[in-house]
């Protein structure tokens, strides 16, 4: 199934609110009198509130108001499907009406085909169906509202046709038939709906959410869906919720509760007992777990079962409750809630859902809900209403409790109970958010806290730098701990530290609630008053192992006698921001493994220095010579920022650094030759060091990283001397580089090199040898150069895949292809130039070519024969000439280059396009994907406008394209159905292949929004005769217009779409990175290539 729009109702379906268990929709005609008069009488006499429509023969051609509210306020709809059934336009709006609340509102419908086969609602041909909907349509003629209604109708008995329901056959006793439907029906509304929670705010986005996982592939597969997340974010709340929703559509469904908890009270035998009793009313004793897997894989494997295990925290309770996918029937889901997501992917389960809580809007009306019951916040409270908002930080657990418990109170009430909770936070919240740091071994405990106390926000590599000193290697493993329990935010490739804030609170009152009283008996302090108090007073203890004190921006001298550290035997960091202390300290422990004091009082510091052999990071400012003291343990040296220094002197003393950074150091001048030898160092800062002159020859076999940008005196790279391996990239900008020496290929696995200066920029010919250099990007150069003593040999020729350049005019970009012939992806964004060259037609590596931005760009002479992508966004000077060429008809017959540039003001739409509408593009087709070239022309040019998103309708399922049209721009490209939804496309080419193979007729649309608006343009389409059959093609109106793209979808959509990061792009083939640029933010992507249909955008 396809993306789905949320409905508008956000508690529909989440509560047993229903008027009626059953709808029927029949056609009396035909059955009121016989089988549906039995069917409602059977109903009826089980007590099964069931609405039959009495009033058929008053009613007129449409449905009412009234009924669709019948419809809505039922709990689940059969539809009689009859011989004459379609012949009534009555009936057919009603099935298109249920099918709605069907996907849109998890309603059941059970289809009954009574006298009918199913294939009959899906051929509409030599049959009843075919026979009514062909005199609709013949009444319809000239009537385009009564069209778009009929396309309805068809879509809608499609659908139905592929529900699981009943087919009565002649052969068998009508009332037994009859009871079996009874049966089911009885079954599903017997079933006790859960109770959600009294404000359901925010869980609607969610349920179609999990919903798009659990419908993601085979309706017939079974899935397993983990919904992970720390503890008080709704996750039992959203798995009741979804419960709710889509129970009735199982044969069997049980929602298993704190399986944590019941599992060391009762046993996993108990649960799985009570499995079997709830799903298939199996009432037996079991002799042990063993017998209880059996048992449960042999009951349920035919059955078609919902299961949901809330709150697991062992792989032991996952194993004995649903093992294994092949322990149910198909089309069955499993959904387990657990704050540990690696114990949902040990146990192979990929579809994955983060719970994290509410924000914004939706924090904001659950709170007031909670705190003032009407909704409304009156206006002596809102200053108050925010502080509070914000200390709940979208944690559904705190927005109730904290809500109620302000309930009714005064403003002074309100600001005494939130100053209390900002000391100590409250004890229901504190039990709840523990629960899972209990579970912690004592390392992670350990790891946690530090993080909790005094590491939040901060920059990952420094805080990896810090525990590394406490624990050694380990430390990434115990992170990803914390992270899979969902304790901290944290992901591998985050720059920042992130836990939520009341996860925050709970960690640092655990540590307070070590020493209530005295802060020095407790093991980390983070709190300016507590740390002050320390140090003045001489209370320190064994027991503190870190201080972090962060001092105000203007603070008066705090003066001590610098004793203080005397009993802080295991203090093992020591981290001063901007503290003004009258002296340093007399005495620091040997345990301290990581000290950084900024304004640090220089006088006293050698003579502690002497007593901290071990010491690994040290991090000091603006007393830089101090670091030739000998420390062989040292790993980080840092000495950023030292105005005065002018020299690194001989460092050989340091054998195991590991980093070495001396940024902005404005004087300096020459570095010692010993820092190109240090063979454990892995990262080098010296950027931003304006003055310095030259650098040392490198052999450091373990560099990674190494910085150079604003190094604007540095005129040569430094030499290489052996193969360094380590170094993927490197990035030069604002320096006075003119020249790379011959030994630049020694850096053997260089994979991005950017450049960035001014004048000449020669290059070795060894540049052409490097076979992993992949990218390279060269900026404000005016001309690119050998060395005079390199010749370029026709006979190399090097790899490099993409070539950027901001080229000064065609000579420099003329030589670049020269150097760089292989490239295929060719960025020339922000250029001067005025004439792409008729050379680049010689150019036959070439895939892709961005223009963004060339605001002198004038012709394009030359398009190379290879090419599949060109981005001109933004380029206002291109001639008209230039823009007729890239659209020429002779160019989209191939069907194989995508376009993007300024529009051509007041031109009409070309001839070639033999279909024209000024309104969204629609056509159907059958047996084979056409091959078109659709045309979409907007005269907006102000910058105003936001990008245009594009959306395609097939068969009422809405898929996101991901591309963005900006305004007063023309875009041409090669138009396939995987560039549509990315994460639904194996689902649409499924629905795609199975409809082709049926030769049914496929309805398609393409329509342009965004943020809640629709947009309107000139629309052509051209077919591709020659590879296209014209008896499977036919032209339509837009008959969708009114259904699932409602405004309600557009203005939700925004909330639902994902759109690809970084990561995704880089992952993509080179040829679709260029088109990155031809779209507004937010970047979307078009991914994949399959020569299926053609597709032309003129903005």
């Amino acid at each position: 199934m396809a993306m789905q729009p949320p409905s508008s109702t956000s508690s529909s379906g989440l509560s047993n609110n229903f008027s009626y268990d059953v709808f029927i929709s029949f056609r009396g005609t035909d059955t009121r009198h016989g089988f549906t008069g039995n069917l409602y009488k059977a109903l009826c006499d089980k007590g099964i509130r069931t609405f039959i429509d009495d009033k058929e023969l008053q009613r007129g051609d449409e449905i009412t108001s009234s009924l669709h509210k019948k419809i809505e306020d039922s709990r689940i709809s059969v539809i009689v499907f009859s011989e004459n059934y379609a012949t009534s336009s009555f009936c057919l709006d009603e099935l298109v009406h249920i099918t709605h609340c069907s996907k849109e509102k998890g309603r059941l419908v059970l289809p009954v085909f009574y006298g009918v086969e199913p294939s009959h609602l899906r051929h509409l041909n030599n049959n009843s169906y075919g026979e009514a909907l062909a005199k609709h349509e013949e009444r319809f003629q000239n009537n385009k509202e009564n069209m778009e209604r009929l396309q309805k109708w068809k879509i809608a008995l499609n659908q139905a046709a592929n529900l699981s329901g009943y087919h009565y056959s002649p052969s068998e006793y009508e009332y037994k038939f009859i009871e079996k439907i009874v049966e089911d029906i009885s079954n599903k509304t017997n079933r006790d709906f859960l109770h959600v929670a009294k404000h359901p705010v925010g869980l609607h986005t969610q349920i179609q959410q999990v919903k798009l996982l659990l419908d993601k592939g085979s309706k017939e597969e079974v899935h397993m869906v983990g919904l992970h997340g720390a503890g008080g974010m709704g996750k039992s709340t959203l798995a009741k919720a979804i419960f709710n929703f889509i129970a009735d559509q199982f044969e069997g469904s049980y929602f298993l509760e704190d399986v944590k908890e019941n599992s060391t009270l009762n046993n996993l035998k108990h649960l799985q007992e009570k499995i079997l009793m709830k799903t298939v009313r199996l009432d037996d004793k079991l002799g042990g777990v063993s017998e209880g897997i059996t048992k449960i894989k042999k009951m349920l494997c035919q059955k078609k079962i919902l299961l949901i295990l809330d709150d697991v925290d062992k792989l032991e309770q996952l194993e004995a409750l649903a093992g294994g996918l092949d322990w149910f029937g198909g089309g069955s889901r499993v959904i387990i809630t657990t704050r540990n997501r690696q114990l949902l992917t040990y146990h192979g389960i990929e579809r994955l859902h983060h719970v994290s809580g509410l924000y914004d809007e939706e924090a904001h009306k659950l709170l007031r809900l909670m705190a003032f019951k009407n909704g409304e916040v009156p206006s002596s409270y809102e200053g108050i209403f925010n502080r509070a908002l914000t200390y709940v930080s979208g944690l559904p657990l705190a927005i109730v409790t904290i809500g109620s418990n302000l309930f009714g109170r005064s403003v002074e009430d309100w600001e005494r109970i939130l100053d209390e909770y900002e000391k100590i936070p409250n004890k229901e919240i504190q039990r709840i958010l523990k629960v899972s740091y209990d579970a912690l071994e004592e390392k992670e405990k350990s790891v946690f806290l530090d993080i909790a106390c005094c590491f939040k926000g901060c920059k990952w590599t420094k805080v990896k730098d810090i525990l590394h000193a406490h624990y050694g290697h380990c430390i990434k493993h115990h992170v990803e701990v914390l992270a899979e329990k969902s304790l901290i935010n944290h992901r591998e490739n985050d720059s920042y530290m992130r836990l939520h804030d009341l996860i925050e609170d709970m960690g640092r009152e655990v540590v307070r609630q070590e020493s209530p009283d005295n802060p020095g008996e407790r093991s980390r302090l983070w709190f300016h008053d507590d740390i002050v108090q320390v140090l003045k007073e001489n209370i320190g203890t064994w027991k503190i192992e870190m201080i972090y004190l962060k001092c105000p921006s203007v603070e008066n001298v705090i003066k001590w006698s610098g004793k203080a550290f005397t009993k802080m035997k295991n203090l093992k960091t020591f981290i001063i921001e901007n503290g003004h202390f009258s002296k340093g300290p007399n005495y620091l422990p040997s345990s301290l493994r990581f000290w950084k004091w900024k304004g640090y009082p220089s006088a006293s510091l050698l003579c502690v220095l002497n007593k901290i052999r071990h010491l690994i990071f040290l991090f000091l400012f603006l007393f830089p010579s101090l670091f030739m003291q000998t420390f062989e343990k040292m790993k980080i040296l840092k000495i950023d920022n030292c105005e005065y220094l002018t020299n690194i002197p001989d460092v050989s003393c340091l054998p195991n650094l590991e980093k070495i950074s001396f940024k902005n150091c404005k004087s300096l001048v020459t570095i010692h030759d010993s820092i190109g030898f240090l063979s454990q160092l892995q990262i080098l800062n010296a950027a931003d060091c304006n003055k310095l002159l030259s650098f040392p020859p490198l052999k450091l076999k373990s560099l990674r990283k190494l910085k150079l940008s604003g190094c604007t005196s540095l005129k040569k790279f430094p030499e290489i001397l052996g193969k360094m391996e380590n170094i993927k990239k490197i990035i030069l900008r604002k320096t006075g580089i003119e020249e790379l020496p011959f030994s630049f290929n020694n850096l053997t696995r260089l994979t991005d090199l950017t450049i960035e200066g001014c004048g000449i920029l020669k290059l070795p010919t060894s540049i052409l040898m490097m076979s992993n250099l992949f990218e390279v990007t060269v900026s404000g150069y005016t001309q690119l150069l050998s060395k005079p003593d390199d010749k370029l040999s026709s006979t190399l020729s090097a790899n490099v895949n993409v070539l950027c350049l901001n080229a000064s005019n065609d000579e420099f970009l003329t030589i670049a292809l020269m150097w760089f012939s292989n490239v295929e992806t060719l960025h020339l964004s922000g250029s001067n130039i005025k004439i792409l060259p008729e050379s680049l037609k010689n150019c036959l590596s070439i895939k892709c070519i961005d223009l963004y931005g060339c605001g002198t760009l004038e012709e394009i002479r030359g398009i190379p024969p290879n090419l599949e992508a060109l981005s001109a966004l933004r380029c206002k000077s291109l001639t008209s000439s230039s823009k007729r060429m890239l659209m020429s008809q002779e160019l989209h017959e191939s069907g194989s280059i995508e376009c993007c540039f300024p529009s051509i003001l007041n031109e009409r739409i070309p001839e070639w396009f033999e279909h024209q509408t000024n309104k969204s593009i629609s056509f159907s087709f059958r047996n084979n994907l056409p091959s078109l070239v659709f045309l979409f022309s907007s005269k907006l040019v102000s910058d105003m406008y936001p990008s245009i998103r594009v959306y395609l309708i097939i068969n009422d399922n809405v898929y996101n394209s991901r591309i963005g049209l900006v305004p007063g721009h023309t875009y041409l490209f090669p138009f396939k159905v995987q560039d549509w939804y990315l994460e639904e496309y194996q689902k649409l080419k499924s629905m795609l292949d199975e409809a082709l193979l049926k030769n049914e007729w496929i309805h398609a649309e393409v329509r342009f929004c965004d943020w809640g608006k629709e947009y309107v343009v000139e629309s052509g389409i051209h077919v591709i005769k020659h590879l296209t059959n014209m008896d499977d093609f036919q032209f339509t109106d837009s008959l969708l217009r009114k259904n699932k793209i409602s405004d309600e979808y557009l203005k939700s959509s925004r909330s639902v779409m994902k759109l690809l990061n970084d990561e995704d792009i880089s992952a993509t083939p080179p040829r679709y990175r260029v088109l990155k640029t031809m779209i507004s933010q937010p970047p979307y992507v078009v991914t994949s290539s399959e020569k299926d249909l053609n597709f032309c955008a003129i903005m």
